[in-house]
């Protein structure tokens, strides 16, 4: 973030500010809110974010059980949506009429 920080400081103080706006207790906890960013980290691949909320989960109270919990819905939403994200699969696998 420093080339925010560096280049685009209202950028980077806007993003501080979004974070501090979510990332407190509302209808949703804060562990709640880090659970979600971590499963959320894991879809988009991002390490950096999984180490980070993974720590801010543990810090507001979640186990390491619930994190791999977490880290488990995350896989199986990744998996399903191998399954369903499109229609090609309709025609890869269709039946070939000539091949008959």
């Amino acid at each position: 973030m420093q080339f925010l920080i560096d280049r685009l400081p209202e950028t980077a103080d806007a993003f501080v500010q979004m974070r501090a706006t979510i990332f407190k207790d509302s209808a949703l906890d804060i562990k709640t809110k880090e659970m979600i960013a971590v499963a959320a980290s894991v879809l988009l691949k991002c390490e950096r974010c999984i180490e980070v909320h993974s720590q801010r989960a543990i810090d507001n109270g979640a186990t390491k059980d619930e994190l791999a919990e977490a880290i488990s819905v995350a896989m199986f939403i990744s998996a399903g949506s191998t399954l369903h994200w499109t229609d090609v699969y309709k025609k890869v696998f269709a039946e070939d009429e000539s091949k008959k």
